[in-house]
């Protein structure tokens, strides 16, 4: 989910290299990182980590996919069928006055998977995970009715902080990638640079949650 490529003062970002071919490049570069690290695949692979780590054993795959599924395929799959309708063209829903639906199917999405992981006594730090990436979304909701942020970001660094929190500091090197992500949101001119940190610093709070709830 995504800002267009204009900003509010009418200016496009990331046009990048002067040459076509250095463009041509860089976009594909960017469309690349981008679709690689869009919000299901970061999910996906964070959940199963956060799950594994919160429970010590493989047991908590299971749990880590269960987040992993209300999180991020759930509401990926919402999307896909929105787009089969013609609702969107694309999964990035330039226009941020058509993205509240898809917050609302996020938070109860999140909010019907916390209640299956306190029903089954799953490990802490998953619950207290999706419990965070639920105020994320009401965050990113909230801000979205004034001002474009970008989501991608913000998932991708909700990601990083939850496995550093969760299972090692190491895990904060992988910060790379969420600056990857970043850049390639400005690069194809979705997102202003302010949209993607606002997003990547809603999403490493997320780990606050933990001084609660860990």
């Amino acid at each position: 989910m995504t800002s267009n490529s204009t900003t509010g003062t009418g200016s496009t970002v990331g046009t990048g290299d002067a040459t076509p071919e250095g463009t041509t490049r860089r976009t594909s570069v960017a469309r690349t990182v981008t679709d690689v690290l869009q919000p299901r695949n970061a999910l996906l692979a964070g959940m199963l980590g956060i799950g594994l780590a919160a429970a010590g054993e493989w047991t908590g795959l299971l749990w880590g996919f269960l987040g992993a599924l209300c999180a991020g395929l759930i509401p990926a799959g919402y999307i896909e069928w929105e787009r089969g309708r013609g609702t969107w063209g694309d999964r990035h829903v330039v226009d941020r006055t058509k993205r509240a639906p898809i917050f609302f199917v996020i938070l109860g999405s999140i909010g019907a998977g916390s209640v299956v992981m306190v029903l089954g006594d799953a490990p802490a730090g998953i619950l207290v995970a999706m419990l965070a990436l639920w105020v994320m979304t009401i965050g990113l909701l909230a801000v979205n009715t004034v001002w474009k942020i970008s989501v991608d970001s913000a998932v991708a660094s909700a990601v990083v902080s939850l496995l550093a929190v969760v299972h090692s500091p190491w895990w904060l090197a992988a910060y790379a990638l969420t600056v990857a992500v970043c850049w390639s949101r400005v690069a194809l001119g979705y997102h202003t640079l302010a949209q993607t940190v606002a997003g990547a610093g809603l999403g490493a709070a997320t780990t606050v949650a933990y001084a609660f709830g860990g």
